[in-house]
């Protein structure tokens, strides 16, 4: 394939030649620029000869170099494809092109969403806006609605029960209700879905899926519905999943950062993996013949701490459902639905948690007969993203101690190359988020969309300290958790906590001491020796660890998150000029921003 060109990108095929092209075209550029900064590294390590500690430094390097570098370029084709493209969405899902907007709507669509354990008022809230929407626009006949529920906690399941019963008694004539809850999850999600399959996929020809926080208008279920009329070789279709508008600080900023970051970084992995596209397991839409014959996904033998039950299906199902010979595509439109994201820090890394222990069970999956290379692949790419959090924290404690025994910082690092190489690894990092905040910044519509340049600006100042603090948080998170994996601790799946509270003082401190421990210890090694090279190491890893207790206490109190809402910290489109179907679900956070 020649270079990545605009003439490229506009008139994108799609045929396997042209996907075999792509493919090698970025794994080339990837494999170049790992090689680079590993070269690069090596020369900033030099300083005093090559030793022991300074091999270490390299390899843990060079373990956290997949995530930045395949993120960087994805950023980087997304941008180009953003900008170029006459039509960026048909570059990667070329059967939109297909659809008109207008077409009848002929297959019979469940829409089906999961819930555990978790008060039912909000979902009913997001459904009945729901089916207003879809009946609205003339579609009823053509949707059927499951509630899927696993709660196990009585009292959840007599609101379950009541709730549920008068939205199907509402609904009653327009749009089928059928709420149902088994009393064991087993196989958890996975298996939640999969009885349904087989109690009424055979009712249906696809399947939208929901989780517990979920929201989608009629427009983008619809328009899931027809791509997938018109390619009878999709198995899934995944749409773009943005954060609810939210009151909580937390949520706020991170949700501001994942609307920066994933718009160019998923438009660029859909470019080159085509085909083999992710599901994120929610708000999306699935031809459920093929996945009922094909996605079904076995125990494993029980006797280790990853035996069982998987716990993360999604990307399992994606990867099965393309070695059936069915496409699976990311289709990156941002109006495609929402999600909420968990209020607090407490709270995130209790999800993210489950996330570590479901996505470490895809290893027994890796070379099961028959995938597709590119879904190998992306199985061990969900890994690195826990497996190489340790080589950072192995980063920080190596480099505090090898730092404090060097008779100065530049005995340790060469200046020149260091400070080059902190510019591209930073570069690598806020990459996808880079390209957004130029696209934004020239598009006068979008600026408006994001509360004018001046709100947009500082936004993105916020979000950027925000990142640098958690990111090394995350990273200590998952090293901890993967130590305590071989004494057996284990997380489920668990209820979340989705409504605005605060975190006590004692409660973070008791979660995050570890944290803490670790940023000050740096900080403390440094300050005693090199005091110099203090600011480097806040900027790369300590800094989140030694202030996460704080940050944990402060992002989550209510009145932090209703005063960003009002000076519009962290101010999304859907915030500016609410579309009328989150307008009927009264959000707090869009109460808080109207005008007195």
């Amino acid at each position: 394939m020649s270079a990545l060109s605009t003439a490229d990108i506009s008139v994108n095929t799609g045929n396997h030649s042209d996907i075999f092209g792509r493919r090698v075209l970025f794994f080339g550029l990837v494999v170049l620029t790992i090689a680079a900064l590993l070269t690069l590294a090596a020369l900033a390590l030099s300083a005093g000869g090559f030793g022991i500690a300074d091999a270490v430094l390299l390899l843990l390097f060079g373990l956290t170099m997949p995530w930045s570098v395949i993120g960087f370029w994805n950023a980087a084709i997304g941008f180009l494809i953003m900008r170029f493209a006459r039509d960026p969405i048909a570059v990667v899902v070329p059967a939109v092109r297909r659809v008109r907007g207008d077409e009848a709507i002929t297959a019979s669509t469940a829409i089906t969403i999961f819930v555990r354990n978790e008060p039912p008022d909000r979902v009913i809230r997001n459904l009945d806006a729901m089916m207003r929407d879809i009946s609205a626009a003339g579609a009823a006949s053509s949707f059927h609605l499951y509630v899927l529920s696993d709660t196990s906690q009585a009292d959840v399941a007599t609101l379950e029960e009541q709730g549920f019963g008068a939205l199907t008694e509402k609904w009653r004539g327009r749009i089928p209700v059928i709420y149902r809850r088994r009393t064991v999850n087993t196989a958890f999600k996975a298996g939640n879905f999969w009885d349904f399959c087989e109690r009424w996929g055979d009712q249906h020809e696809f399947a939208v899926t929901l989780d517990t926080d979920s929201f989608m208008t009629s427009a983008a279920i619809l328009r899931l519905v027809r791509i997938m009329q018109v390619e009878p070789k999709l198995g899934i279709l995944q749409g773009l999943v943005v954060g609810l508008p939210s009151t909580s600080a937390f949520a706020r900023i991170f949700q501001f950062g994942m609307r920066l970051g994933m718009h160019s970084w998923t438009i660029g992995s859909a470019w080159w993996q085509a085909d083999c596209g992710p599901y994120w397991g929610h708000n999306a839409i699935i031809r459920i013949a093929p996945f009922k014959a094909h996605c079904h996904i076995p125990k494993l033998p029980e006797g280790g701490v990853l035996g069982g039950h998987v716990l993360s299906h999604d990307q399992l199902e994606a990867a099965l459902m393309r070695r059936a010979g069915y496409e699976v595509r990311v289709l990156p439109e941002e109006d495609l639905g929402w999600e909420e994201n968990p209020p607090t820090l407490i709270e995130f890394i209790r999800r993210d948690q489950r996330w570590a222990q479901g996505t470490l069970q895809y290893g027994f999956f890796l070379f099961e007969p028959g995938m597709k290379l590119v879904s190998r692949f992306q199985l061990a790419f969900a890994m690195l993203m826990f497996l190489g959090s340790p080589a950072w924290i192995g980063l920080l404690v190596v480099g505090t101690i090898a730092v404090a025994l060097s008779p100065t910082p530049s005995d340790f690092i060469r200046p020149d190359y260091g400070a080059i190489l902190l510019a591209v690894v930073l570069v690598m990092w806020f990459a996808p988020k880079i390209a957004t905040v130029i696209d934004v910044l020239t598009r006068p519509r979008l600026r408006r969309a994001f509360g004018g340049t001046l709100r947009f600006v500082t936004s993105v100042i916020c979000e950027t300290i925000f990142f640098i603090l958690l990111s090394p948080i995350m990273w200590f998170c998952h090293t901890l958790f993967l130590a305590g994996l071989p004494f057996g601790r284990t997380i489920g799946w668990i209820g979340q906590m989705r409504d605005d509270h605060t975190v006590p003082w004692s409660l973070a401190f008791k979660q995050l001491w570890p944290h803490t421990a670790l940023g000050l210890s740096s900080v403390v090694i440094l300050a005693a020796t090199h005091p110099v090279a203090i600011p480097y190491a806040l900027l790369v890893a300590a800094g989140g660890p030694l202030l996460s207790i704080p940050l944990a206490v402060i992002t989550a109190r209510p009145a932090v998150g209703r005063a960003l809402a009002r000076i519009g910290i962290g101010r999304l489109p859907e915030e500016t000029a609410p579309p009328k179907a989150l307008t009927e679900l009264a959000l707090p956070a869009l109460v808080a921003v109207r005008p007195a």
